[in-house]
């Protein structure tokens, strides 16, 4: 039996959550591994222990890199006394001298974009350019700490590769049909009073708490368009609200609150706020198409809970998009709001492309499977073990001469 020990506590937020979510159960169906798993407080609330996942927790820090340096001196430990034989690394960054080896998962695409790197710059935001620029070279020095770092697409694999000389492996993140849809319970009232409302309108929905990256702001840019080029209302569904500390991070709303402002007594957006991660199945069957205007991404996870709803896909033309969705997508230049309003008015007039666009969907979201990733990831630790015991005895050896 394989022990490991996850590193998750920088899990706090977005697909970070999502990943230990559904990846945590699939370990805990192993009995050929057991598993340790530093969590933050928040989300070990929400999981139990089995005989084959033991948690463990630091104190909570907002900081990213206090809680780096207090992962730096306070894991070797934690690891020795779990008896695990490889560590996997799932926050973006690495333990530096890590006392068994290591498996670092990124998946963080903004230290290698040079679309996020300008945007930053013309918000003037430097706040987040030298937060950016610090966290880029933690990352970078914990690929080349790291025994293997795996991505979670071919794609993102490639530009970490070019990004830091160093060779990085990719594992498809999965998706659990099945799981994704086993709440029962209904939308929040206020949600559902919302959708309904637009019941007459065509919906459609983007699933992202705010940032830049996912350039809300192409988006918004692109709904008055729709309305000229569409004989029927459009109500854009969010599930984030555009005001100050509403959501992760420090990103500032002004810009895209300033766009929405006129359309708001139109209703043509709607700000739902975050909503449960087991509801949302429920949100995507309530609406008729998916859209995403991202610049930067590395897996993109709504796209395949939306292809599994049976949604149509609009998405910026993005070489990780493109291997996610293939043909159950439509695509348009990131920065282009006219292009973008092109490509929804052409799905929606269109109920023959609409349909084999939701057909091709449902059957590439069961190409995802966590069970598969998880079992490559345990494989691949397993590969470790004795290529680092081969290592020492050579080290070992030579000493000897």
């Amino acid at each position: 039996m394989i022990r490991l020990f996850v590193n998750g506590l920088a899990a706090s937020a977005g697909g970070g959550l999502t990943y230990l979510r559904n990846v945590i159960p699939h370990l805990a169906q192993r009995d050929d591994a057991h598993t340790t798993i530093l969590l933050s407080p928040v989300l070990q609330r929400e999981l139990t222990g089995t005989a084959n996942v033991t948690f463990v927790e630091l104190p909570e820090s907002e900081n990213v890199l206090r809680r780096w340096l207090r992962e730096q001196t306070a894991l070797p430990g934690l690891i020795r006394r779990s008896g695990a034989n490889v560590l996997i690394s799932a926050g973006n960054f690495a333990l530096f001298r890590s006392p068994i080896p290591q498996i670092l998962l990124s998946r963080n695409s903004l230290y290698t974009s040079p679309d996020f790197m300008r945007d930053i710059r013309n918000r003037r935001d430097y706040a987040i350019w030298a937060d950016t620029l610090v966290k880029g070279w933690l990352a970078r020095r914990s690929i080349r700490c790291a025994d293997v770092t795996v991505a979670p697409s071919e794609a993102f694999a490639r530009d970490l590769g070019q990004w830091s000389g160093r060779e990085v492996e990719a594992i498809h993140h999965g998706f659990d049909a099945e799981a994704f849809t086993s709440d029962a319970a209904p939308l929040p009232l206020e949600v559902q009073t919302r959708l309904e409302e637009g019941r007459d309108a065509l919906r459609l929905l983007f699933v992202s708490h705010y940032n830049y990256y996912r350039n809300f702001e192409a988006l918004l840019r692109a709904m008055p368009i729709l309305s000229h080029c569409l004989q029927k209302k459009v109500r854009l569904y969010l599930t984030c609200r555009l005001t100050p500390d509403a959501n992760p991070g420090s990103y500032r709303t002004e810009a895209a609150a300033t766009l929405v402002r006129d359309m708001r007594t139109r209703g043509d957006v709607v700000e739902l706020g975050s909503v449960p991660y087991r509801s949302l199945h429920h949100l995507y069957r309530a609406c008729d198409m998916y859209v995403t205007p991202a610049y930067a991404e590395s897996f993109a996870h709504p796209l395949v809970e939306a292809m599994s709803s049976g949604l149509p896909v609009v998405a910026s033309d993005l070489p990780v998009h493109r291997e996610i969705c293939g043909g159950a997508a439509v695509y348009f230049s990131r920065f282009s709001s006219e292009e973008l309003a092109e490509r929804i008015c052409q799905v929606s007039e269109s109920p023959d492309l609409a349909r084999d666009l939701a057909s091709a969907g449902l059957r590439r979201a069961n190409d995802f499977s966590w069970k598969k990733h998880v079992s490559q990831l345990v494989e691949r630790a397993r590969n470790l073990v004795p290529a680092r015991e081969k290592q020492a005895g050579a080290k070992q050896a030579g000493t000897k001469q």
